[in-house]
């Protein structure tokens, strides 16, 4: 299908490119950066000449190559500077593409989830994952919701949280008193699920007070049922729980995989998140990998 002109201020920019007949094949050209040859066209009421990949998100990239290598070994466990020195690219390039790919991600992801409004969810497990930014003493919560059938990663949020236990008090000492956004979190993925979810579904999660008031507030007919939570086993990075049955196998199963594979949430690593814009997109790219090719349908 031959595409309409992409300048706005052409006569014929109104009216598809089929339906007007001013767009013309105008030969083809090879593009060096994924050896492809491309259609080339012109514009017979202005002028202008353009390509097939004139206006789309990877118009004018020199790096195409690396894009899919790049989604893979990111979602595999792979830092962002061995990325770097296995696709034979500068570590800036890497930084630009994964910002990239995860914009990427996070669009199809929103696309995808379009189809669990024609036929919601019933069931549903929730829970949250901690690590850190920079330091122990900077804390952030990740929550999640996961459909037990399927495993699939219904929604992710990240937020911050202050230090607990021995290291609350040298946090506020180093780094002053911290917001607790948790609760903003999770309103906003609750939020995001409204759509998604049956008004009377059942939730399913561990025995956290905060979780049914949260819950109360975006699904008031909805049922809650808690199960306390088990000792982490060894394997599984401690999200797997030391239990004959687990009934949120799902979800911890899914929060394993994450720290298992994304670089910076594995225990016990030096991969760790300078910011959190950093933690959302390496999310949003695992997230899309998880239910498009560890959980197809």
């Amino acid at each position: 299908m031959k595409p309409g002109c992409p300048r706005l201020k052409c006569p014929s920019h109104k009216i598809p490119g089929p339906k007007s007949g001013s767009v013309i094949a105008n030969g083809t050209f090879f593009r060096a950066c994924d050896s492809r040859r491309v259609r080339r066209y012109i514009c017979r009421s202005c002028g202008l000449n353009f390509s097939q990949s004139t206006g789309t998100p990877r118009y004018r990239q020199k790096r195409r190559r690396i894009i899919q290598p790049l989604y893979r070994l990111i979602a595999s466990t792979l830092s962002q500077r061995r990325a770097a020195i296995l696709l034979g690219v500068d570590k800036k390039t890497v930084v630009r593409y994964f910002r990239f790919i995860a914009s990427e991600c996070a669009k199809r992801e929103k696309t995808r989830l379009i189809k669990y409004g024609g036929d919601r969810l019933k069931q549903l497990q929730f829970d949250d994952l901690e690590t850190f930014e920079h330091t122990k003493l900077k804390p952030l919560s990740v929550a999640l919701a996961v459909d037990p059938n399927t495993r699939k990663i219904l929604g992710i949020q990240v937020s911050r949280m202050p230090a607990k236990g021995p290291l609350a008090r040298k946090s506020v000492q180093k780094y002053g008193r911290r917001k607790d956004e948790r609760n903003r979190g999770w309103n906003h993925l609750f939020k995001s699920l409204v759509p998604l979810v049956h008004p009377d579904a059942e939730f399913l999660s561990d025995q956290n007070p905060h979780y049914p008031s949260i819950l109360r507030k975006h699904f008031p007919f909805a049922k809650h049922a808690v199960t306390p939570g088990g000792r982490g086993a060894v394997t599984g990075q401690g999200e797997l729980k030391k239990l004959v049955f687990d009934p949120l196998f799902a979800l911890n199963h899914t929060c394993a995989m994450l720290r298992a594979n994304l670089s910076r949430l594995i225990r016990r690593t030096w991969c760790t998140t300078k910011n959190i814009r950093g933690l959302e997109d390496h999310l949003a790219i695992y997230v899309d990998y998880h239910n498009r090719v560890l959980t197809p349908e």
